[in-house]
């Protein structure tokens, strides 16, 4: 649901990955590589998607690639380079180590932001909130870049001046029965684990 052009997609794939000692985006699952799988479900709800990270790696994929603005910023600087790429006005920005996210999640995201007044839609975990997988709307761009040229790089750090609207765990539950939703991947048990259900899931015929 592109709700034309209101959104626009964007995925995260700058991190080190240096819990998992090797390139999280390029594992597979379900026989593709987590970065592509993490597009192709982006796509589904917000249009053409873009890659945030280091093109070099990425470029045999065949995906949209944008280098960050800011080498070394963090998820932060990743979120203030896909603002500043965007065309559209709401921006749907997902981490690609996230393989439990659902179309109907995002899809319910994606319309909880066109119709929000707020400068990001963020859920609420019982940690906290998941600000990798979020709206951002592009008029929240200037805030974030005071933000980093001020040093800060922790990402909810970065939109404490932003109007922020959150969707609680009572509203997104609905979507994660097993509650794995925002579970990601950073070590080779999370991987495995991973592999292991939706594998399965593909194979019998399951989401």
């Amino acid at each position: 649901m592109s709700s034309d052009r209101q959104i626009a997609g964007f995925v995260l794939a700058g991190g080190a990955s240096s819990r998992m000692g090797r390139a999280k985006a390029l594992l597979e699952i379900g026989g593709e590589p987590v970065l592509v799988r993490t597009v192709r479900l982006v796509e589904s709800v917000a249009g053409p998607a873009t890659v945030i990270g280091n093109s070099d790696a990425y470029r045999s994929l065949g995906l949209r690639l944008t280098d960050d603005d800011l080498p070394g910023g963090g998820p932060l600087g990743a979120i203030a380079t896909a603002l500043r790429a965007s065309s559209a006005p709401w921006n749907l920005v997902v981490a690609c180590d996230l393989p439990y996210l659902t179309r109907e999640w995002l899809d319910y995201l994606v319309r909880r932001a066109v119709a929000s007044q707020a400068d990001a839609v963020l859920p609420m975990n019982v940690l906290g909130v998941e600000p990798l997988c979020a709206a951002y709307h592009k008029r929240g761009e200037a805030a974030i870049r005071t933000a980093l040229a001020s040093g800060v790089r922790k990402v909810t750090d970065g939109l404490k001046d932003l109007r922020v609207e959150m969707i609680e765990p009572a509203e997104w539950k609905a979507f994660d029965s097993d509650d794995l939703l925002f579970k990601n991947m950073n070590s080779p048990e999370d991987y495995e684990e991973a592999k292991a259900r939706l594998d399965a899931g593909a194979r019998s015929g399951e989401r």
